[in-house]
Formats: structure tokens, C-alpha cells, sequence
């Protein structure tokens, strides 16, 4: 456990230098601890950044440790540079990977179960109930888009409101793949101008599953491939929702999305540098 924090910690630091960042010189604390912490506590602490500020500081790993309150504004503060810190881990694993073939889906993070929306307080709105069709029941959240390579590493991803349709992640993703890159998904993904659009402009394959009444349909061969590539996500979807706690603690609605980013970050060190 100790070898895997360092790992993190200089990980994190050398993309920060990697990206520019400078801390500002009157802190204590750096910025890339902040962010090994928050990552650490979603690693092996079910997201509880107390446990895992004190066993930094127990352990004398990290000894300027910022008390609860000061801890909880800073990361607050760098949310934006630790999405930039990921989405930057994302553009090297596809500078260094072989395989040109991504996977795309979706999964639900409930905020509360239904049962409990009318006292939810860190969002209100209608927008975020969305439906999960192979559970047949409704959830009150936010839906994760996530783009992963074909080993199942993310390199992607994007927070959208339950209710959104699958469609509407295509503009919210940065797709941002080498020319000649396949993306797969399934039929929720099907939009024909968006497809047309990615192969002129882009040169990516946008490859959904047909549905029965689609006016591009594909031969049988073709279909067998696509529905064989795209089963492996639902593997990357288990793997990340193993590490989420029986529900994920927050006050505000952006800590919510910070401890939900941090677990996809954590889950990407893991599978990316795994045995």
C-alpha cells in the first residue's frame, strides 16, 4: 500500500510539471498532494478523505497535512486542474497504445435512491432522474460517460445529467483519438450526421450497434465484431463500481463529482499499471 501511494504521488507531480503547473510558494501543502490524497482515499479508502488524510499524516508521508475544512477548499479549488491531469494521462496512454479501437458507454451513479429524491439537497432537478432499462427502474444522479482503449483503460469522460440520452455525450466528449481510430458503441449512440461528421472531419469510425429499424445496416460479420469489441466495457464498468462505497458521501454537488472523478483516476492507475 505504501509503494502504491508514492507511485501516485509521483505520477501526479511529474504531470504537473509535465502541464506547467507551479505552485504557489506560500503553501505548505503542494498542489500534488491535494490531489494523491483525494486519489488515494478513493483507492483504498471508499472515498473517506478523512481516513485518508490521517494515514498520510500518521504515516508521516505527507506531514503538512491541511486540516478537514482547509483540505476540502483546495481540492474544491483544483477540480478543474485535476480533470486536465486526467484528460492529459488519457492523451498519452493513446499516444502510446497500438490499437486504434476504443470502447464507449455509460453507466448510472445514483445520488440517492428514489425513495429519498424530495430530501435530496445537493441538486434539484428534474434532469437528473434518469432510467436504467436492463434494471427496469429509475435513479436520481448522474449518468458517466466514459471512452476507454480496448484493454479497458479510460481516457475519457464526461459527468452528464441522468436523464441525458447517450447521443449528447458524442458532443460532450472531446474525442480526441488519432486519425483512423474505431469507436465503439452501442445503438443509443446512433446519430447519422454525427457519424458522417467524425469520418470527414476527424477520420474516426464511429461504430454503433444497428437497431432493427436503422437505415445502415450492417452485414452479419460486422455485427458479430462490433457486439464481440464492445462487450469488454461492461468489465471496466464493474471494475470502477467496485471501489464506490455502498453510497458516496458529499456535502455539495461538485464534491460528489470530485470523489466520482477521483475513483475513475484511480481505477485508470490501477489498469494502467497493473502486473
Amino acid at each position: 500500500m505504501l509503494n502504491e501511494i508514492i507511485t501516485v504521488y509521483a505520477i501526479i507531480d511529474d504531470l504537473l510539471k509535465a502541464v506547467g503547473h507551479e505552485d504557489d510558494c506560500r503553501r505548505d501543502m503542494k498542489d500534488a498532494e491535494i490531489i494523491t490524497t483525494a486519489v488515494c482515499a478513493a483507492m483504498f479508502f471508499n472515498g473517506n478523505h478523512s481516513k485518508a488524510c490521517s494515514y498520510l499524516k500518521d504515516h508521516n508521508l505527507i506531514p503538512n497535512m491541511l486540516e478537514k475544512s482547509r483540505f476540502n477548499r483546495r481540492i474544491h479549488g483544483i477540480s478543474m486542474l485535476i480533470n486536465d491531469l486526467f484528460h492529459q494521462m488519457g492523451m498519452i496512454f493513446k499516444e502510446i497504445s497500438d490499437c486504434t479501437e476504443y470502447l464507449l458507454d455509460s453507466f448510472p451513479v445514483p445520488i440517492c435512491d428514489n425513495i429519498r429524491i424530495f430530501n435530496v439537497k445537493l441538486i434539484n432537478s428534474e434532469e437528473y432522474r434518469g432510467y436504467i432499462a436492463s434494471k427496469k427502474r429509475y435513479f436520481y444522479g448522474v449518468r458517466v460517460q466514459l471512452l476507454t482503449t480496448k484493454n479497458g483503460i479510460p481516457v475519457e469522460f464526461a459527468f452528464m445529467p441522468g436523464s441525458a440520452s447517450d447521443v449528447r455525450a458524442l458532443n460532450a466528449l472531446p474525442l480526441n483519438l488519432p486519425p483512423g481510430s474505431e469507436v465503439y458503441g452501442d445503438s443509443a449512440y446512433t446519430d447519422y450526421s454525427i457519424e458522417d461528421d467524425l469520418k470527414q472531419t476527424s477520420q474516426i469510425s464511429l461504430k454503433v450497434m444497428r437497431k432493427k429499424n436503422s437505415k445502415r445496416q450492417d452485414p452479419p460479420w460486422n455485427q458479430y465484431i462490433k457486439q464481440h469489441t464492445r462487450h469488454y466495457i461492461e468489465t471496466v464498468f464493474s471494475g470502477i463500481t467496485s471501489f464506490f462505497p455502498k453510497s458516496i458521501h458529499a456535502v455539495t454537488y461538485q464534491g460528489f463529482l470530485l470523489k466520482l472523478q477521483a475513483f475513475i483516476f484511480s481505477f485508470t492507475l490501477r489498469q494502467a499499471f497493473r502486473e
